[in-house]
């Protein structure tokens, strides 16, 4: 008596896609299931859009690809579709502590969490952007602002300053110009223009 087969199936069709250097999904990273810990299942190469594109869903554009450091796995950096106008940096003279040149979520969390009367507007406008059900919006650092001049630049205005959360003292912070791409600081109380980004991890 013969054993039944375990599937029966008269064509069995293996697709197997082949990145070159310049095919579509060549920039994608490799993904490991323990790699991806418990953010989410990888995106596929046609749910990922060009970096400067729309990502329909994540509340702006695609920032480009964000390697790994420290306790953050690498993402994407989501930049919101719109400046949320000039602000201060705000909290002149007071040297905040435990603020990263990295780390701009981490530095939106620490200047809106003060347990002081301190008022921190251009984070806080940040803190408060939502878009496509999203909540999770902040403050650039210093290296994301740089990071965006690398990959993206045609999204944010050349005629102004950009603020950071990265601090430089108790008296300045750090800005990004977004013409050649220089980093300065200006006086906190100085009004700056301010986009909110986040984090997309896959």
């Amino acid at each position: 008596m013969k054993s039944a087969p375990l599937f029966n199936a008269k064509t069995v069709h293996i697709s197997v896609s082949i990145f070159g250097p310049g095919a579509p999904g060549a920039c994608l990273p490799e993904l490991s299931a323990s790699s991806l810990g418990a953010y989410a299942q990888p995106a596929t190469s046609h749910s990922i859009p060009e970096l400067g594109a729309i990502w329909p869903g994540q509340g702006g554009f695609n920032g480009g690809l964000v390697a790994a450091r420290g306790d953050v796995p690498e993402h994407y950096l989501i930049v919101a579709a719109k400046d949320v106008g000039d602000h201060e940096w705000g909290g002149r003279g007071i040297e905040v502590k435990g603020l990263s040149k990295t780390d701009g979520y981490t530095n939106t969390q620490v200047l809106i969490g003060n347990d002081d009367e301190t008022k921190y507007p251009a984070a806080n406008a940040c803190a408060e952007y939502q878009a496509d059900g999203h909540h999770d919006f902040y403050l650039p650092a210093a290296a994301e602002l740089y990071h965006c001049w690398l990959s993206v630049p045609e999204l944010f205005a050349k005629d102004t300053w950009y603020w950071s959360s990265t601090q430089r003292s108790a008296h300045t912070a750090f800005s990004m110009g977004f013409v050649v791409g220089n980093q300065s600081y200006h006086g906190k109380d100085g009004e700056l223009r301010v986009r909110p980004v986040r984090r997309l991890f896959i």
